[in-house]
C-alpha cells in the first residue's frame, strides 16, 4: 500500500515512502550486497566435494557431504534466529554482523589443513549466509511494500543465485588451471570486503516497517501472538498456505543440497573434467538467478501457486533427465541444470512472496525466518539423504529419490497453498 502524501520522516530526517521507484537507490545497494552474499557461497559449488575426495581422501559419501550438513543446519537455525533478532536489533546491524562472521571463510577453504577445518568454515558460512541473506530479503520487502513483493524477492534472489552460478563457473575454470586450492577460494576475499563495505553504507528500513504497519489494511487480530514460538507453529503447520510453502521450500533446497554434493562426483565418475562440471554447476544457479526476475514479476500478476506447483514438477523432470541421458554426461548435466534452474526460478520468489502475503507485518520477519529455516534445513536433509543413499545404493539412487520427493512436494503445494488474502 502506498504511503499518504504527508509521508513520515525517518531518523535522518528523510521522508519515508514505500515502493521500488521511491527507494531505488537503497534497493540497488541491497541487490549488489546480495551479489556478494551469493558469490561467497558459490565458492564451494564446484570444488569442495572434490577437495574432500581428492585432497583429503574421503571415501564415504556421508563424510564428503558433511560440510553441506554443517552449512545447511547452521544457516537454517540462523534464519530462524534472525527473525527473532530483528525485534532486538536493527536489520543493518545484523547484516554487518553477518559479514564480520564471514571474513575467515575464504582463507579457511583455501588453506584448511584437515577436513574438519572445512566443516568448521561451513559453520561460519552458514551463520554468514543466514544473517546477510535474511536481512537483504527483509529489507527489500520492507522498502517496496505489498504490491511488489514478488518482484522484490525475485530481484534479490536473482542477484544472489546468479552470483552463485558465475562463481561456481569461475572456480571450475580456475581449478582446471591452478588446482583445487588456494586460488579458486581466494576470490571470496573480494566478496567479503565489498559486501561489508556496502553494508556499512546502506540505510536501515525500520521506518518503512513502521509505515506499513500504520497503514496495513488488516489490523492485527486481538490476542494474536507475534513471538517466535507462536509464529513458528503457525508457519510450520497451523496455516495451510504457510505449511505448503515451508514444505516446498524444504524440498527445493534438498534438491540443491543433493546436487551440490552429488553432481560433481556423478559427472566426474562419467568422465567429465572440472571445467565441464563447473559449467553444469554454474548453469543451474545462473538460470535459477536470472530467471527469478521475470518469474518474480509474473508471481505478482498471475499469482504464487501456479509458479510454485509447476516449478516443483519441472525440477523433478530435471532429475529424470540427469539419469536418462547419463551415457552422454555433458548433455545430461546441461539439460538437467536447465530444468532444475528454470524450475527453481519459478518457485523461489513465489514462495517468499506467498509467505509474505499470509503473514501480518507484525510477525512477518518471524514467519520469513521460519520459512527460511525449513527451506535451508533442506540443504542438510539433502546432503544427509544423498550420503546415506550413495553409500548404500550408489549415486543414481539419490537422483531417483530427489525426483520422487520433488514431484510429491509439488502435489502437496497444489493442495495446501492458496493465493494472497483479499484484504492484503
Amino acid at each position: 500500500m502506498n504511503a499518504p502524501s504527508a509521508a513520515p520522516i525517518d531518523a535522518a530526517g528523510r521522508p519515508v515512502r514505500l515502493g521500488l521507484r521511491e527507494n531505488r537507490l537503497q534497493f540497488t545497494l541491497l541487490v549488489v550486497v546480495n551479489v556478494c552474499v551469493g558469490g561467497l557461497v558459490g565458492l564451494e559449488r564446484t570444488t569442495v566435494p572434490l577437495i574432500g575426495t581428492e585432497t583429503f581422501g574421503l571415501t564415504s559419501g556421508l563424510a564428503v557431504f558433511s560440510f553441506i550438513i554443517a552449512f545447511g543446519t547452521t544457516k537454517a537455525l540462523t534464519n530462524l534466529a534472525a527473525g527473532a533478532l530483528t525485534a532486538r536489533f536493527r536489520r543493518k546491524q545484523l547484516l554487518i554482523t553477518g559479514w564480520l562472521i564471514g571474513i575467515p571463510v575464504p582463507f579457511a577453504l583455501a588453506w584448511a589443513p584437515s577436513w574438519g577445518w572445512i566443516v568448521a568454515a561451513n559453520v561460519l558460512l552458514g551463520l554468514n549466509q543466514g544473517l546477510t541473506w535474511s536481512m537483504t530479503v527483509n529489507m527489500k520487502i520492507d522498502l517496496v511494500g505489498p504490491a511488489r513483493r514478488g518482484l522484490a524477492t525475485g530481484l534479490n534472489e536473482a542477484a544472489g543465485y546468479t552470483a552463485v552460478g558465475v562463481t561456481a563457473l569461475l572456480t571450475g575454470y580456475l581449478a582446471t588451471t591452478y588446482g583445487l586450492r588456494p586460488v579458486p577460494e581466494l576470490i571470496g576475499v573480494v566478496f567479503v570486503a565489498a559486501g561489508l563495505a556496502l553494508s556499512l553504507v546502506v540505510r536501515d528500513t525500520a521506518a518503512h516497517v513502521a509505515l506499513e504497519l500504520a497503514h496495513h489494511s488488516k489490523p492485527l487480530p486481538t490476542g494474536e501472538a507475534t513471538g517466535l514460538k507462536a509464529t513458528f507453529a503457525r508457519t510450520s503447520w497451523h496455516n495451510r498456505s504457510l505449511r505448503g510453502a515451508s514444505q516446498a521450500g524444504l524440498v527445493n533446497n534438498l534438491n540443491d543440497g543433493l546436487t551440490w554434493g552429488v553432481f560433481p562426483l556423478l559427472f566426474t565418475d562419467h568422465g567429465l573434467g572440472l571445467a565441464a562440471v563447473g559449467l553444469i554447476k554454474g548453469l543451474y544457479p545462473i538460470l535459477w538467478g536470472l530467471g527469478q526476475i521475470p518469474t518474480g514479476h509474473l508471481a505478482d500478476r498471475i499469482g504464487r501457486k501456479p509458479l510454485i506447483v509447476t516449478g516443483m514438477l519441472v525440477q523433478s523432470v530435471g532429475f529424470v533427465l540427469a539419469l536418462a541421458l547419463l551415457d552422454r554426461p555433458l548433455l545430461a548435466g546441461v539439460l538437467s541444470a536447465i530444468f532444475l534452474g528454470l524450475g527453481t526460478a519459478m518457485v523461489y520468489p513465489a514462495l517468499i512472496a506467498s509467505v509474505s502475503d499470509h503473514a501480518h507485518p507484525a510477525w512477518r520477519a518471524n514467519a520469513l525466518g521460519t520459512y527460511r529455516f525449513w527451506r535451508d534445513i533442506g540443504y542438510a536433509a539433502g546432503a544427509l539423504v544423498a550420503g546415506i543413499l550413495a553409500d548404500a545404493f550408489g549415486l543414481d539412487a539419490t537422483v531417483i529419490a530427489a525426483a520422487v520427493l520433488t514431484a510429491c512436494s509439488g502435489l502437496f503445494a497444489a493442495r495446501w497453498i492458496t493465493e494472497r488474502p483479499a484484504d492484503c
